[in-house]
């Protein structure tokens, strides 16, 4: 596609190349890397990528080019954390909090401070260390035959 051919249809030509802090983005020739806090890409077959770039905080206004940008807004939390939360077992919470003895300080409100902890992990995807043998079952105790 020629550059003029590139203009007319409103595309842009956009390089991402992941690194381990994130990624480098060239638009159009620009580097504009520090500008960018996230992106995402997406593509429906037979039509051209569409790339939302969500910007960085310390981003300034300033744009030298023609583009069709697309500006992501970050999604509202709240409602994913509430799934999450809703899904936790209470009991297997306090279970989990009380066989990591890494977490219990002794200090005020450690089981609080604890709880919040274990969850922060849970919810980033860290769930070893609360699998542990000394855990507690609640599964009922066997009947016996009369």
């Amino acid at each position: 596609m020629t550059a003029h051919e590139r203009e007319e249809s409103g595309l842009c030509r956009l390089r991402v190349t992941p690194n381990a802090v994130g990624a480098a983005m060239v638009l159009d020739g620009v580097d504009v890397s520090r500008h960018v806090a996230a992106y995402s890409l997406q593509q429906a077959a037979g039509e051209p990528c569409t790339a939302v770039l969500h910007l960085s905080p310390r981003a300034g206004a300033e744009f030298d080019g023609l583009a069709r940008v697309v500006v992501g807004e970050a999604p509202d939390p709240g409602p994913a954390a509430a799934s999450f939360l809703e899904a936790i077992d209470g009991r297997e919470l306090e279970r989990a909090v009380l066989t990591r003895h890494d977490l219990l300080d002794g200090q005020p409100q450690e089981l609080t401070r604890a709880m919040l902890r274990l969850l922060i992990e849970w919810a980033r995807g860290d769930w070893a260390g609360w699998e542990s043998s000394d855990a507690v079952t609640t599964e009922p105790a066997p009947e016996r035959a009369s």
